[in-house]
C-alpha cells in the first residue's frame, strides 16, 4: 500500500502563495469576476503551476471558504455565560471590530458569498451558524431574566453587531472618503462609538 509523500516546504508556500493571491483576487472581484489567470498573475506563478496545485477555481474558493466561517464563529464562541453580560457582549463587539480591522480581505470574500447567495457554505449558516447563535441567545435571554441587561431581541443584537464592525471592513474606500484626509485610522474612534452605543443600550433602566 503507498503512503502519501509528504508535503515539502516549497509546495507549502506555494499553495499558499496561491491562496493569499486568490484572497486579493476574490475579495475584489467576487467569485464570478475572478479568473485562475488572474489569480496565477498575482501569485507570480505560471497557471500551470497553479493547476497543479488547484485544479479549478472553485477548488482555490472552496480552500479560502473551507476555514472562513470557523475563523469567523470564534469570537462568538468565546463569550462566556458565566462571565459578566455587559463586558462579554462588549468584548465580542472589540472582537468583530478587531478581525474587520486585521482580516478585511476575508470579511469582503465572506460578504461576497452571502451575497451571491451562500451556495458554497448555506448549509454550515443554517446549521453551525444557527445553532451557535441560538445558544447564545439563550445566554442574552437568561441575563435579561435575571435583570443583568436591559431586554433585546438577541438575534437583531448579533446582526446590529456584525454589520456595525463589518461595514468597517466591507465599505472601507466609503468610510475613508467620508472621513476624509487625516483620518488614518478609523477604528479607535469606531471602538469609543459602537462601545458607547451598544453600552447605553444594554444598561437596564
Amino acid at each position: 500500500m503507498n503512503e502519501a509523500r509528504p508535503v515539502t516546504r516549497i509546495q507549502q508556500k506555494n499553495r499558499a502563495t496561491i491562496l493569499d493571491a486568490a484572497l486579493d483576487v476574490f475579495s475584489q472581484r467576487g467569485f464570478g469576476g475572478a479568473t485562475v489567470d488572474q489569480i496565477a498573475a498575482t501569485a507570480g506563478l505560471s497557471k500551470p503551476n497553479l493547476l497543479y496545485y488547484f485544479p479549478t477555481k472553485e477548488t482555490i474558493y472552496e480552500a479560502l471558504l473551507g476555514g472562513l466561517l470557523d475563523t469567523w464563529l470564534d469570537p462568538l464562541r468565546a463569550m462566556r455565560p458565566s462571565g459578566e453580560p455587559l463586558p462579554e457582549i462588549l468584548a465580542y463587539v472589540q472582537r468583530k471590530l478587531e478581525m474587520s480591522r486585521d482580516f478585511p480581505r476575508e470579511s469582503r470574500l465572506f460578504a461576497n458569498e452571502i451575497i451571491q447567495g451562500a451556495p458554497l457554505i448555506e448549509s454550515e449558516l443554517s446549521g453551525a451558524l444557527r445553532s451557535l447563535v441560538d445558544e447564545k441567545a439563550e445566554i442574552i435571554n437568561q441575563w435579561a431574566d435575571e435583570g443583568r441587561i436591559a431586554r433585546v431581541n438577541p438575534h437583531h443584537l448579533f446582526f446590529s453587531i456584525w454589520s456595525l464592525t463589518q461595514h468597517y471592513a466591507d465599505f472601507d474606500v466609503q468610510v475613508r472618503a467620508v472621513l476624509g484626509e487625516g483620518v488614518d485610522d478609523p477604528f479607535p474612534e469606531a471602538e469609543i462609538y459602537l462601545t458607547t452605543l451598544f453600552t447605553r443600550m444594554l444598561t437596564p433602566s
